[in-house]
Parts: C-alpha cells; structure tokens; sequence
C-alpha cells in the first residue's frame, strides 16, 4: 500500500516538474493588439464592414487581413487613431 502511494507520489512529482519545464520553454506572448484595436472601433457590431461585429474587424486588423475603411459608422479621427495604431504596433512575424 505505501510503495503504491510512494509510487504515484513520484510519478506526479515527475509529471508535475516536465509540466513547469515545458510551460516555460514553450511559453509565447499573447498578442493584444485585437482586444486594443476593438476599444477603438465604435462597438456597434453592425457587420456592415463584412466581419461578425467589431470583435471580428478588430481581429482581421490585427493580423492585417482588415481594412479599416470598411467601418461604416466610424468617424475619420477613429480610423486615423487605428491607422497610426497599426503603424506603431506592426504585426509581429
């Protein structure tokens, strides 16, 4: 009984320390210039730019498929702030 207990106490331990080790060597920034770029937009969620609502335009523009352009309802400062945010925050390769 306590070899059976000792036993799956190291497998854990083994499996617990391979886990922490692969977390940190594969361990990849997220990208949060679609969250950004959807405090932009004006959020009406429309679809009148082709996308299923702002969530969708914001996150064409990100990986730089989206023209801003597309977006009916925002104003021309709005799409100049997102131009300018793409410009300054370029796709990462």
């Amino acid at each position: 009984m306590i070899s059976a207990m000792l036993t799956m106490l190291v497998v854990g331990a083994v499996c617990g320390l391979l886990l922490g080790i692969a977390s940190i060597a594969f361990h990849v920034e997220p990208d949060h210039r679609a969250e950004e770029l959807l405090a932009m937009l004006p959020g009406y969620n429309c679809g009148g730019c082709g996308y299923p609502g702002c969530s969708g335009m914001a996150a064409a523009l990100a990986d730089g498929s989206g023209d801003v352009e597309k977006c009916k309802p925002s104003k021309a400062e709005a799409k100049a702030a997102v131009k300018q945010y793409l410009k300054d925050h370029p796709q990462a390769a």
